[in-house]
């Protein structure tokens, strides 16, 4: 199949396989475990590594190019800023100030964090990079959020796709930009829809309760350790059947209309068509899967959903991929490969 250029779309493709993840994984967990957590800086890096090589689009890979070393002093700055913080913000007038620090702070970590993310990943040996700027960094993460709770996150969506539009239009490949914009309409389907579950399986789960409460004298579930515990149990079964799909679904409609509202400079799109529900079934019988087996099939969960997204994941090229690729190498060639000197630490915020 063919689109309008005359070139054919290119899936993304995940080749790795579980049994083989599973080798790296347990010998991650055992190091971890040994080095009382140290080594979990290091393990990072094979993971990250391992995921990203085994994903290709148009005969080419990813790469992750970070070390243990970098993540680990990231680590080590970032709890020593916690108890230092922790300590100092016992002094009123202290505490004040480094308050106020924080709305300089947080955005500066913010950016440091996503341009480490950038440059440490590439694509046929080009790498990444993020430029996105601190005055950008305060209002997504620190303005936005902050009125979007004065809504009572009914305006979620629009916080969601303003921290979209400052991440992705601030990222590049090489010299070449990535641009995004949608409409927030998607959104608000993902949004609404994912209310609707959680309303419909709290009033499904509300009703067997009470149905079971009507035929039992208060008096005997206050006594009864077994009433209190179904009771309980019936409390956690909401919350995973509930929020987990709906973040589930949520998650999936998001990912489809901002991968499909995203273009790299040269005319180059992409396409999503992960479907909610699938989403959905793999992620609960992943999480059961993973319980049953006391997290010993937990590698196997994690290359079932790598392969199902990038199986649903389809880049349109705007050119010629090979001619594209080969301009960005020579342009990365005369640059030099000194990416690792420019971030050189990792902070461990979740960008």
């Amino acid at each position: 199949m063919y689109d309008e250029t005359g070139i054919a779309p290119e899936g993304f493709v995940f080749r790795g396989s579980a049994r083989e993840w599973f080798g790296i994984w347990i010998v991650n967990l055992v190091l971890t475990i040994l080095t009382v957590g140290i080594y979990s800086a290091w393990a990072k890096v094979r993971t990250k590594k391992y995921f990203a090589q085994n994903t290709y689009v148009a005969g080419r890979n990813f790469d992750y190019h970070a070390t243990g070393l970098q993540i680990l002093i990231g680590r080590i700055i970032v709890i020593a800023a916690i108890i230092a913080y922790s300590i100092l913000s016992q002094i009123g007038l202290v505490a004040l100030i480094m308050l106020l620090g924080l709305l300089v702070a947080v955005p500066w970590l913010m950016v440091r964090a996503l341009r480490f993310n950038a440059t440490m990943h590439s694509y046929s040996n080009v790498r990444f990079g993020f430029d996105g700027s601190m005055g950008g960094a305060f209002l997504s993460y620190m303005l936005y959020p902050f009125l979007t709770a004065l809504t009572l996150y009914t305006t979620y969506p629009f916080l969601d796709r303003a921290v979209k539009r400052y991440t992705m239009n601030n990222h590049r490949l090489g010299n070449n930009r990535f641009e995004f914009d949608a409409p927030i309409g998607p959104f608000y389907k993902g949004f609404l829809t994912a209310i609707i579950w959680v309303a419909a399986v709290t009033m499904i789960i509300a009703a067997v309760v009470l149905s079971q409460i009507g035929t039992v004298d208060l008096t005997t579930i206050e006594n009864d350790p077994t009433a209190s515990l179904a009771i309980g149990a019936a409390f956690y079964v909401w919350i995973f059947v509930a929020f987990v799909p709906a973040s589930t679904i949520y998650g999936a409609f998001v990912r489809n209309v901002t991968l499909s509202n995203l273009e790299l400079e040269g005319g180059h799109r992409f396409v999503s068509n992960v479907r909610p529900l699938k989403l959905v079934w793999i992620a609960i019988s992943n999480a059961l899967i993973t319980i049953v087996s006391l997290g010993l099939m937990l590698p196997w969960a994690q290359v079932r959903i790598t392969r199902y997204l990038a199986d649903h994941t389809t880049l349109i090229p705007g050119a010629s991929l090979d001619n594209f690729v080969s301009q960005m190498e020579r342009q990365q060639n005369a640059l030099g490969d000194a990416y690792g000197d420019i971030e050189g630490i990792e902070l461990g915020l979740p960008v």
